[in-house]
């Protein structure tokens, strides 16, 4: 069984950082695209950012410049590092791995909570 923990949300203030990571863990060869999503009060949920596994990368328009997306291979682990945080940042950002092991979609973690609030 394979199972992804997020770590890192919080409470920070407008204009501030915060660095989420995700780690995955169970009987794990590979992972191909690992994603954050947020859902906020009343909104559906919606990606943030990927990257496969080569590296490759993909963002949202509203955070590009300001949210940057990794991985650790060796380790399993996507980190989502959040810079000038905005009060629209506020969400449960969600951690999704997908073709887990060539074969396993979308496993998705418990979320982590990010308020942006002065």
């Amino acid at each position: 069984q394979v199972q992804l923990v997020e770590s890192g949300g919080g409470l920070v203030q407008p204009g501030g950082s915060l660095r989420l990571s995700c780690a995955a863990s169970g009987s794990i060869f590979m992972i191909n695209a690992m994603s954050w999503y947020r859902q906020a009060p009343g909104k559906e949920r919606e990606l943030v950012a990927a990257i496969t596994r080569d590296g490759t990368t993909n963002y949202a328009y509203s955070i590009k410049g300001r949210f940057t997306i990794s991985r650790d291979n060796a380790k399993n682990t996507a980190y989502l590092q959040m810079n000038s945080l905005k009060p629209e940042d506020t969400a449960v950002y969600y951690c999704n791995a997908d073709r887990v092991n060539g074969y396993i979609r979308d496993v998705w973690g418990q979320g982590t909570q990010v308020t942006v609030s002065s």
